[in-house]
């Protein structure tokens, strides 16, 4: 069997011969042009550190919740996989295995958008020429793992590598921002601006969520067990946010419900939330409240929503609870955008 990784020019493009000659012209229109990410999945540490990522494992399966729901939903314990409960650190060993067990099971992403992404970056970034499975997988961990182990691996260097005119990443309001600080200080003078994602201050589900209430008001110093001291907290955070570059804020609520309550009515159901005795038609009521709470403030400080609903996340129970919040299991569920917004 031929096992070479060969990339098809037209991969992404439709198979009507007319609309893919327009997607030709129209992706070469574009593809040399720097890139604008203003939803990046990056750690700012990275940036800020610059440090040498470590290996194949560490770097493009252990954060890839995607890869690991498919394995997972083959009958891949987790745990087989590197996700530990106290996210203890793998060890080199353990993470070549892992990576063994997945190249083992890399056929089951034959036709995913995972598979495609990751055999782009095998071909263009690493430079491998044939298939990843069982027989390359030593290859390709120690191939992988020495290339990232050299400068032009570093974050800053594939930053500019990568032709990346600005990134964004997202931090809670909580976040302190000093991975962001710390570009700023220092001599690298590229755009990594931050996003704010005020979720685990606004869904009554989040665990911790009120003592994330608690928190807020101690970081801005404003009353946030009254209403209007909880607003005044989130435009204050919006303009720290907005001192470190933002331009937009994400909202990953399950719904893209919003209501508009009095302001009376609006206390009202913020002080039954904050005594955690609240109905889920409660939760949803206050998350549809605090989207037009956010697009009011953007038409204050001009920070752009993006509103990405309709994810049942951590549908396991039994996931979340034994591995946290971001280890797949999420679901797809309906959504409607015209009459909830």
């Amino acid at each position: 069997m031929d096992a070479r990784l060969r990339l098809h020019p037209d991969r992404l493009f439709p198979c009507d011969p007319l609309t893919r000659d327009i997607a030709r012209d129209l992706y070469s229109a574009v593809a040399g042009l720097p890139i604008i990410s203003p939803h990046g999945h990056t750690d700012p540490a990275w940036f800020a550190e610059n440090a040498h990522f470590q290996d194949p494992t560490q770097l493009l399966l252990l954060p890839d919740h995607y890869l690991l729901r498919m394995l997972y939903s083959q009958g891949e314990p987790l745990e087989s996989l590197g996700v530990l409960p106290a996210d203890d650190r793998v060890s080199q060993q353990t993470s070549r295995r892992i990576w063994r067990k997945f190249a083992r099971n890399y056929y089951l992403f034959r036709g995913t958008p995972s598979r495609i992404w990751l055999d782009y970056v095998f071909a263009n970034v690493f430079d491998i020429t044939f298939r990843l499975e069982e027989s390359t997988a030593d290859y390709y961990f120690d191939h992988i793992s020495a290339r990232l182990a050299s400068d032009e691996f570093r974050p800053r260097a594939l930053f500019d590598r990568f032709r990346i005119e600005v990134l964004a990443t997202t931090e809670s309001p909580l976040d302190d921002l000093h991975h962001h600080k710390a570009i700023r200080d220092s001599d690298w003078n590229r755009r990594v601006i931050t996003t704010y994602r005020p979720d685990e201050v606004v869904d009554p589900n989040t665990a911790g969520f009120l003592q994330n209430i608690r928190v807020l008001g101690e970081i801005t110093g404003h009353d946030t067990e009254t209403w209007s001291g909880y607003l005044m907290a989130h435009r204050v955070r919006r303009s720290v946010f907005k001192k470190f570059g933002a331009t937009a804020t994400d909202h990953g609520h399950p719904t893209a419900g919003t209501a508009d309550l009095d302001a009376k009515e609006a206390e009202v159901l913020f002080w039954r939330i904050l005594t955690g005795k609240f109905r889920a038609s409660d939760a949803e009521l206050f998350r549809s409240q605090m989207l037009t709470e956010m697009a009011r403030m953007s038409l204050d400080d001009g920070l752009v929503m993006q509103i990405h609903p309709g994810s049942w996340r951590n549908h396991n129970k039994q996931v979340f609870r034994r591995f946290g919040k971001d280890k797949g299991a999420d679901m797809p569920t309906q959504t409607d955008y015209v009459r909830a917004l």
